[in-house]
């Protein structure tokens, strides 16, 4: 007798998927399987588009094991969502199913940490950085469910000063759980540090439904080996990659160190290593005073002088940013004012760059001398100190960031006009950080390329941490293709120079070529083993940094 005939792959993947929705509708978190609720998550900010069987929202960690559940059992690869404001792909599906956080969006208690004297605020990864800041402003948060504890130390909170969460990022509808796993930063990032800096607890919920909560400085690493003990008593033992991250400001890859904090494994991850449920961080008394200066250069020379000059203000006196924006920057705000009247709140921006930097202080006597000092710079490397802005309300403020954020969105709508002539066309920019010494030579690469291309080009951004975006406006697909090559190219040239292919937005999956690049196959390989630790089927956010082999 003959056996049965195999089916092909494509009958073989229909019934697969037929067996898949029965499934999930037998569940009791409901999950999403058609294909017109779950279109809108296929992709996010970074405008790649990738395919799911099906999607779940869940409210709780028990509904997250639940949806972890069912893809163990079927062997369903996972993608974990957020906001989905990442720009390389991290939240963009690869088949299997989608479990999106971003209802789980409460706060879920807060204490008192007599050791540092701050406040910890714990809250679901899907709240949203710009819901943290609210909360934290009004002092209203629902503490419905919240314990004894966490409501005394709420009412201190009530009763007390000001406090903020310094993180600080330029996509404020980013969420907490996002934040994380990249190891998110921003502009004040110079002084306060990347999302590592502030987080002092994870929960965190592993593919094979087991749980580890962790505070920082309780389990550590030694000599590249770990040993993390879980919530159940039980172990994950495991050697860290043997790599050496760059010195710069660094989101490419697991962060490792021979000793570390294990809590720091889990941070800018991308969601490969486990699933966070929750997040506890570190609240700062809201600075008294925060001034802003906009100064303008006629080109970079001067302007790099007047960064150095800030770069060697330290102590209390360092500042809480340095952005620097190149004549194109300005060019684009200034035609903007002219031609379609948006920011008015400004004045007409001059022909020039522009360099803008943000101080805290706790009193008017340090806030004075630190800006006569900076006058006394501008004075030295010959800019005008008289045409320089100065904010000093919140309100004038709040316009002096407004512009910086004016940058990233009138590219934005550039890009979407000319989309609407060629959808093919869309925005290339890098975040790719350098040593201190290599940060003219950097600048020197980004624009003689540029202008040996053709190409229009801006160059703004973190200039304090060496990290400059780069976003390149093709006009056409050509241009589009000169400009990827022209990435690489800058890749390769800054790995080189001992920098970073991502300095804040991670590797995702459109970046895993450049990660290769930056640490060797070897490292990778050792990425894998590392997750294999963790997630030995592969399950959680695969092709997130490295593809998935099943191991080294």
């Amino acid at each position: 007798m003959r056996g049965c005939p195999r089916l092909s792959g494509n009958a073989a993947g229909i019934g697969k998927r037929a067996a898949f929705r029965l499934q999930l509708a037998a569940m009791r978190l409901q999950l999403h399987t058609n294909p017109g609720e779950i279109q809108p998550f296929l992709t996010d900010e970074s405008s790649s588009t990738g395919s799911a069987e099906g999607i779940s929202f869940p409210q709780s960690e028990a509904e997250i094991w639940e949806a972890l559940q069912f893809c163990r059992q079927h062997g369903a690869p996972i993608t974990i969502q957020g906001a989905r404001t990442g720009i390389t792909g991290g939240a963009v599906p690869s088949g299997g199913q989608v479990i999106n956080l971003s209802r789980c969006s409460r706060a879920l208690g807060m204490a008192w940490d007599e050791t540092y004297q701050r406040f910890l605020l714990t809250v679901q990864p899907g709240m949203l950085f710009s819901q943290v800041q609210k909360g934290l402003a009004e002092k209203e948060f629902n503490t419905e469910g919240w314990s004894a504890e966490s409501l005394r130390a709420y009412r201190r909170f009530c009763a007390g000063g000001r406090w903020y969460f310094p993180a600080d990022i330029t996509e404020t509808s980013a969420s907490i759980g996002g934040m994380v796993s990249t190891n998110a930063s921003g502009a004040k990032s110079y002084l306060y540090g990347p999302m590592r800096s502030h987080v002092a607890g994870l929960r965190v919920l592993l593919a094979d439904g087991r749980s580890v909560s962790l505070q920082r400085g309780e389990q550590f690493a030694r000599d590249g080996a770990f040993s993390l003990r879980l919530e159940d008593g039980s172990f994950i033992t495991g050697k860290l990659p043997t790599y050496r991250m760059p010195r710069v400001k660094n989101a490419s890859g697991y962060y490792i160190t021979p000793d570390m904090d294990l809590l720091d494994l889990f941070i800018g991850a991308e969601g490969t290593l486990g699933i966070v449920t929750e997040i506890t961080i570190a609240l700062a008394p809201l600075p008294a005073l925060s001034w802003g200066i906009l100064a303008f250069f006629e080109d970079t020379a001067p302007a790099l002088r007047y960064v150095r000059a800030l770069k060697a203000l330290q102590g209390v006196q360092k500042p809480a940013a340095i952005e620097y924006f190149d004549r194109a920057c300005l060019e684009m705000i200034r035609r903007e004012q002219v031609e379609t009247h948006a920011h008015q709140g400004l004045p007409l921006l001059p022909p020039a760059e522009a360099v803008y930097t943000e101080f805290h202080h706790a009193s008017q006597t340090d806030m004075d001398a630190c800006v006569e000092k900076t006058a006394n710079m501008l004075e030295k490397i010959g800019a005008d100190p008289g045409e320089t802005w100065l904010a000093v309300t919140p309100q004038d403020l709040e316009k002096l960031i407004g512009f910086r954020h004016a940058v990233p969105e009138s590219i934005n709508r550039v890009i979407a006009e000319r989309k609407r002539d060629n959808p093919a066309i869309t925005k290339l920019g890098t975040d790719m950080a350098v040593p201190d010494e290599k940060l003219e030579w950097v600048l020197g690469l980004y624009s003689g390329s540029i202008h040996a291309f053709g190409l229009e080009g801006l160059k703004f951004g973190h200039i304090g941490n060496n990290h400059l975006h780069v976003n390149i406006l093709p006009r056409s697909t050509q241009e589009y293709d000169q400009g990827k090559a022209l990435f690489l190219d800058w890749a390769r040239q800054i790995i080189a120079a001992g920098g970073t292919v991502s300095a804040e937005h991670g590797i995702g999956k459109l970046k895993t070529a450049q990660l290769v690049a930056m640490y060797g196959q070897q490292a990778v390989a050792e990425m894998r083993l590392l997750k294999r630790c963790f997630d030995p089927m592969g399950l959680l956010n695969p092709g997130n940094m490295f593809a998935w082999e099943g191991g080294a």
